[in-house]
Parts: C-alpha cells; sequence; structure tokens
C-alpha cells in the first residue's frame, strides 16, 4: 500500500513537470528549463513505472524492462547525437508512428488477456466489459491511424515519396466511409467482441491513417507533423486508460490538446480550414503545372549582392528549409553581425510554418546565436517589407510566394505569405529555377526587383561576406549614417 501511495505521488509530479515543460518550451529564454523539466518528469515517470511493476511481476520481467529501458536510451542518444537539424521533421515523425504502434500492441494484449483470462474479466466487472472493448477498439483505431500517418509523413519528409497530395477518386467519401464503418464496427465490437473484428478495424485505421496523410500536400505538411503529434497524445492517452495509468492518460491528453491547438493556429496562419487538413485535405486541389516558369529571371554574383547589402539602409532575412539544408545559419549570423557594425537594420522575419516544423527556423537561428529581438513573426514584420532596402530570401520558397494572394485559382491561395516583394530589391537564394516544396512556381522569380543568386546557400552567404570584407568603398558612407543617427 506504501508503495502505491509513493507511485501515485511520483504520478502526480511527473504530471506537473511535463506541465512545467510545456510551459517552459514556449518562449525562447525558459525552453532549457522546458526541457529539463520534461526529463525528469519522464525519468520519474519510468522508475515509478519499474518500481510499481516490480511488485507484482518475476525478476526476469523486471531484468527485461530494464534491458528494453537501456536499449531504448541507447538508440535515442545515438539518434539525438547523429541526427541534423534538417533532419528533425522526419525524425519526430518516425518517434510519433512508434507511439501509434504501441497503442495498438496495447489494445491487442488488452483484448487478448480479457477474451483469453475468466480472471481479468471478472475483475473489470460485466457491466463495464462492454466500455472496456470499446476502449480497446477506439485505442487500437487511433495508434493504427497514427503507425501509418507518420510512417508516410516520414517518407514524404525525407523525399524517399513525393510530396504532392494523392487524388484518388471520391477521396473525400474514402475517409467519411472509413469512420462511420469505425463507428458501427466500434458498436458491434462492443456487443460482440470477436477476433475478425480486431483485425478488421486494425487494417481500416492503418489504410486510413495511409490515405490521410498520402492526401496532404507538401505545402501543409508542418501542420501533419503537428497533428501527428496530436495523434500521438490521444494514441497514448486511450493505452493509459487501457493500463489503467493515470500519468499515461494525464500526459496523452497534455500531447493531445496542446499538438491540436498548435495545429489550429498553424493552420489560421495558412488560411487553411483545420477540419480540411486533419480530414486529408478535403477539398484541397492537387497542384498543377507547379514547374511552368512565368517569365525570365535575373542572376546576381555574391560580389553584386554584396554591393546591394552595403549600399542598403535596411534589410529584412526571409529564411527557409532551404538554409536548414545548406546549413547556413552561421554564415548568415555573421553576415548579420557585420551589417549591424556598419549601421544597417536587420531583421528576419519568419513565416509560422518555414521550414518543415513547428519553430524549425526559431531553433536554427537561436543555434547561430542570432539575437532574439530582431527575429520577428509574419504579423510582425509584414508591413514593412515596402519600407526596406534589400530583402534576402534564403532558401524560402512557397512562404515567399505573391501567388498566394493575387491567384484565385493558386493551389496555396489565401495562404498568408511574407510579402518580400514589396521591398526596393529582393535576391532570392536558390539552387535552381525549380518550384517549392507545395510544387507551385513562384512569381517572385521573375519581378523586375528581384534577383535569382544561385548555388548553394552557405556558400552564397560566405562568398557575400568575402565581398564585404574586402571592399574598402563602404567606409564613408556608412560611418557618416552613423554619425547622423548618434546626433539623433
Amino acid at each position: 500500500m506504501t508503495s502505491l501511495k509513493a507511485s501515485h505521488a511520483a504520478d502526480l509530479v511527473a504530471a506537473l513537470l511535463f506541465i512545467l515543460s510545456l510551459a517552459g518550451l514556449s518562449q525562447h529564454r525558459t525552453s532549457r528549463a522546458g526541457v529539463v523539466y520534461g526529463i525528469a518528469g519522464m525519468a520519474l515517470a519510468l522508475v515509478a513505472t519499474v518500481v510499481v511493476a516490480a511488485r507484482s511481476i518475476t525478476a526476469g520481467a523486471v531484468a527485461l524492462i530494464v534491458l528494453a529501458m537501456a536499449l531504448g536510451a541507447a538508440m535515442g542518444l545515438w539518434r539525438a547525437r547523429r541526427v541534423e537539424m534538417t533532419q528533425m521533421p522526419e525524425l519526430i515523425a518516425v518517434l510519433h508512428s512508434f507511439v501509434g504502434l504501441a497503442a495498438v500492441l496495447v489494445g491487442w494484449n488488452s483484448y487478448l488477456e480479457v477474451d483469453s483470462h475468466g480472471s481479468a474479466q471478472t475483475r473489470i466487472g460485466a457491466n463495464l466489459l462492454g466500455i472496456h472493448h470499446a476502449e480497446v477498439f477506439i485505442g487500437i483505431f487511433i495508434g493504427a491511424v497514427t503507425f501509418t500517418g507518420s510512417i508516410v509523413a516520414f517518407l514524404k519528409l525525407s523525399a524517399r515519396i513525393k510530396s504532392r497530395p494523392l487524388m484518388l477518386p471520391g477521396k473525400n467519401a474514402l475517409n467519411l466511409g472509413a469512420l462511420a464503418a469505425f463507428v458501427v464496427l466500434t458498436i458491434w465490437f462492443a456487443i460482440s467482441p470477436n477476433l475478425p473484428l480486431m483485425i478488421a478495424v486494425t487494417a481500416l485505421a492503418l489504410a486510413l491513417g495511409w490515405h490521410l496523410v498520402a492526401s496532404i500536400g507538401g505545402g501543409d505538411m508542418p501542420v501533419v507533423v503537428s497533428m501527428l503529434n496530436s495523434y500521438s497524445g490521444w494514441a497514448a492517452a486511450a493505452a493509459g486508460f487501457l493500463l489503467d495509468n493515470n500519468l499515461l492518460i494525464v500526459t496523452g491528453a497534455l500531447v493531445g490538446s496542446s499538438g491540436a491547438y498548435l495545429s489550429y493556429i498553424m493552420c489560421k496562419a495558412m488560411n487553411r480550414s483545420f477540419l480540411s487538413v486533419i480530414a486529408g485535405g478535403f477539398g484541397i486541389a492537387a497542384p498543377s503545372g507547379g514547374e511552368e516558369e512565368q517569365g525570365e529571371h535575373r542572376e546576381v554574383r555574391a560580389a553584386e549582392a554584396a554591393e546591394m547589402l552595403a549600399q542598403a539602409r535596411s534589410v529584412i532575412i526571409t529564411p527557409g528549409y532551404g538554409m536548414a539544408v545548406a546549413q547556413a545559419q552561421h554564415p548568415v549570423a555573421e553576415l548579420t553581425r557585420q551589417l549591424c557594425e556598419r549601421g544597417i537594420e536587420v531583421r528576419f522575419g519568419v513565416h509560422p510554418v518555414a521550414g518543415r516544423l513547428p519553430g524549425h527556423m526559431n531553433v536554427l537561428l537561436a543555434e547561430a546565436k542570432v539575437p532574439y529581438d530582431i527575429v520577428l513573426e509574419m504579423d510582425e514584420i509584414n508591413d514593412d517589407f515596402a519600407d526596406t532596402s534589400v530583402v534576402l530570401v534564403i532558401g524560402a520558397n512557397d512562404t515567399v510566394n505573391p501567388a498566394a494572394t493575387e491567384d484565385p485559382g493558386s493551389p496555396i491561395a489565401g495562404m498568408p505569405v511574407l510579402r518580400v516583394w514589396e521591398a526596393e530589391q529582393v535576391i532570392v537564394f536558390k539552387r535552381s529555377m525549380a518550384s517549392g516544396y507545395a510544387g507551385v512556381q513562384n512569381p517572385l522569380f521573375f519581378r523586375e526587383n528581384s534577383s535569382m543568386l544561385f548555388g548553394d546557400a552557405k556558400q552564397s552567404v560566405e562568398e557575400i561576406l568575402h565581398a564585404l570584407s574586402t571592399d574598402s568603398r563602404h567606409d564613408a558612407a556608412p560611418a557618416a549614417r552613423q554619425a547622423t543617427v548618434a546626433s539623433h
């Protein structure tokens, strides 16, 4: 009894630590403490679980649990040390798939235990047996949808399959039909549980999870990652009900609700319907003609870009996934420092879905020690582009596409974007003229005030830095500008 009370106390403390972790992760300055709270909460939860389990299982079983924990910890540390920031989205998708698979296995184990052991049925009670069967069914369904959905997200994010949405005939009817079939099967299973229904719901959920995410285009993938995070939370909560684990229920509910809210915020930022995205791109047409160029572009070399920057009074940098791929954040931070030393105002404009993971660009910039106060969100900086001398678009594409505001027929029509084209000059860092991750061509590349700087983003920024450091023509004008600013 004493150890059980201690376990409940440990669960309560761990739940509080998880809440503090979420609160800490909501801000840059407290994010490190938030990570520490999360680690402490998970360590406490694991220890408490093993201690409680040791009271009712054999020493061999406890040894297997400890072995599994050691293997998992070793694999986690290995992947955390080796993974690149550009691989974080697909890594998180894989981790979500593990949670979903665990929920499916817990559900199957719970069904088989109750179905084959009369003592388990007696423990649950005849009146609650139907509720238990419904819990099993729902837990398996959520877990299986999370599992295959996360696998498809991983394949898309890692470019192993195309990012364009899958457009099967009657895809919306297929999704709605699968949900209706799940409801019918759940009622049937609660009344008359049997193995064929278990197999049927598992297969149905696996197929639905695959189709839901496959039907969503690349432009909406950041929302998908966030939504899968929510699904994994609800899958964990469902497993908590089956295992009678209050901490797992609380933790799953925290992850599920926070992930759903983040997805909702991101959908608003993209002018997307929350229900349409989680329903597999309901009503969203597939992009067409994404590779067709819409005019002639103008190229610029690093030396010319450096001259434009040296003569600028203000610069805004809009990073995207290409910056992460090129690992250009550190040269970009150095460029920011040098421009600021010349008296040039430099700021960053970060779109809510820049990259392929919520907060991806913010983490990269923080890693390069870019000051927090010059990293602004889209809503904070969008009105300032018209008064900006030069905008550097480094690896961004869909988030700076004017077609979103000017072409009602575009697949990304209505999506709020960074209005970089309103600046005096725009320099776009890209490897080629290929369309972005959403498969939509960008008219920005062909604007009169836009120039294309082709090549690896990191190398291009380093060449600009070299040109700036060897250019002596900037000395007089910036010095005079600094003196004018100081006099005011």
